[in-house]
Formats: C-alpha cells, structure tokens, sequence
C-alpha cells in the first residue's frame, strides 16, 4: 500500500529543481509539516520563507517576490488558503499575473475529525471564479509530481489541491500518461451495451476507476475521465467520450455548487446531451469522521459509484 501523500511528492520535485535553480522559493503559513515541506526547509533555509498563521502575508508576499522574477510555491490548508486569502489570490495573483502557486493541502474533507471548519468543499467552485486561475487536483503521487514538473516550466498562477493522506497509486512511475491541460481516459469493456462516462477529479479517481471496473463485469461499458485539470476544463474530452453515452456521471470532494459537476453538466447539455448525474458532497455541514468513513456514508466511493450508475440506466 502507498504510503507517500501527494503533498510528498510536490515537496520532493521541487527539492530535486531547487539544486539548480535557486529563483524556486517555498513560502507555509506555520504549515511546512503539514505540508511535508519540513526536508525543502532544512536544506533549502535561504530558498524557504515561514509566514506563520497569516495566510493573507503568505499570498501577498510571494506575489511581491514574484514581481522581483522568484517561482514562488505557497503551502497552506485549503480551507484557509481559498477563503482567507482569497481577495490576495484574486488581485495580487490572478489579476497581476504573477508566477505564484497556490498549493492548497489537506483539500476536501482531509481533516476529517477537525469538521466543518476545516473542509475546503468550496474552493473548486471558489478558484475557478477567479479570471486567469487555473485549478488542479491531481489524482496520486506520480501525477501529481507531472503536474508539479509542468507548472515549474510556466509563469502563470495556478491553484493546486492535494489531500492529507497517502491515496493508493493509479500511475507508476514508469506510465503516468501526462499531458497538461488534458483529461487521462480510460476505457472499461467491450463498446456493447449500455454506455456510461465517469469524470472524476482528485481522490475520486480511485473509486471511480474501481466502480468502472465492476460495471464492466456486469456488461457495462464504461469510459472514466481523469479530470484532473478542472480548469482549464478538457471540453474535447468529454464531448468526445460522451458522444454516444448513455449516461454521463461526475464525481467531486466537493460541494454540489460550482465545482467539476457544474463543468460537466454545462459541456454535455450544450454539446452531447445525455442524462448527467452528479455525485458529490451534500450542501450541508458534512459529518465528522475519517476520510474514508465519510466517503463512504456518502456512497462516495466504488459501491456508491457503480451503484448510482446502475440506478440511472
């Protein structure tokens, strides 16, 4: 079983670019364990900068140290990152272009025990509001290391969201199919009978591929998106994977407002209708529990997936 979180492995390809390139620079909101960015810190003091709990400076300030030419990389608990500084995203990032990465950690309902206050199932929907923001949730260790490898090549701002624990591998190391800004599909059964689309961003994309795996003993015909660049959204992908699809299925950590199942529904109504169903968390304070309890007292896991597209054919 994994046991690197996806947080580790945005730490570990940035100490691996920071060897050469010294404009990388690290800024935490007294969240470098959190973050798993504790070994950049210690080997990287002069590279490394410790806002403390004052998300607002952490934004501001690496936005400031972007004007001055820095890759700056902010690590903060996506609760916070995408609400308190959320005007400081809009204005200092987004809207003056700067070259800084929001990396929202512990995403979702991560914190689990920690409740409401501290669930980030709004920022999907929150950060994608926000002109010349990009939004990502890569689904395990080695995407996410892709994705962190690609943003190091750009300047443009973009917000990334991680959870708190390790998720078990989709990709190897040796095939992660990667290509930015392009949803990964996959493909269960033999194109006979019943076709079903699942998108899926994040964590979701374990279950899904799961839930899609056991539609297929059964006959069905199932194309899963991996989703993972939420904006800008792969239209083409899903048109094309919806074009004769029976039913087309989101699946998001995240509130049912704004977030990737308001992005699918808008691309199929307008291109490829079809029934769209869209499975995410209730608008309502989400119970309190371990991530995987909560998942699955919301049928947000394999069962819950298979069994929503089995009640919708």
């Amino acid at each position: 079983m994994n046991k690197i979180p996806n947080r580790q492995a945005i730490c570990e390809v940035l100490m691996e670019h920071a060897k050469s390139d010294k404009d990388i620079i690290a800024l935490c909101s007294d969240s470098r364990g959190s973050a798993s960015m504790t070994p950049f810190f210690k080997e990287f003091p002069e590279q490394a900068v410790e806002v403390g709990i004052a998300e607002q400076d952490l934004v501001g300030i690496a936005a400031g140290m972007a004007h001055a030419g820095k890759k700056t990389y902010c690590f903060s608990p996506a609760c916070f990152l995408s609400t308190r500084s959320y005007e400081q995203a809009k204005v200092d990032v987004a809207y003056s272009n700067t070259n800084v990465k929001l990396i929202g950690i512990s995403g979702g309902i991560s914190y689990g025990e920690l409740g409401m206050s501290h669930h980030s199932a709004q920022d999907i929907a929150a950060m994608s509001a926000i002109p010349n923001m990009r939004v990502y949730l890569p689904s395990d260790r080695f995407q996410t290391a892709k994705l962190i490898e690609a943003l190091l090549t750009d300047d443009s701002p973009a917000y990334v969201r991680v959870g708190r624990n390790p998720v078990e591998d989709i990709y190897s190391e040796e095939s992660t199919p990667f290509e930015m800004d392009k949803a990964t599909v996959w493909k269960f059964g033999d194109g006979i009978g019943k076709k079903i689309v699942i998108v899926a961003c994040g964590e979701m994309v374990r279950p899904a591929l799961e839930g899609a795996k056991s539609l297929e003993k059964e006959g069905i015909t199932v194309t899963v998106l991996d989703m993972y660049c939420v904006k800008p959204f792969d239209k083409d992908a899903l048109i094309k994977a919806a074009e004769d699809a029976d039913l087309v299925v989101s699946v998001e950590e995240h509130a049912p407002f704004g977030g990737l199942g308001s992005d699918v529904a808008s691309v199929v109504s307008a291109n490829k209708p079809c029934k769209v169903v869209q499975m995410a968390l209730p608008d309502d304070h989400v119970i309190t529990g371990k991530s995987k309890a909560v998942f699955d007292y919301y049928g947000l896991n394999a069962e819950g997936i298979a069994k929503t597209v089995k009640g919708n054919l």
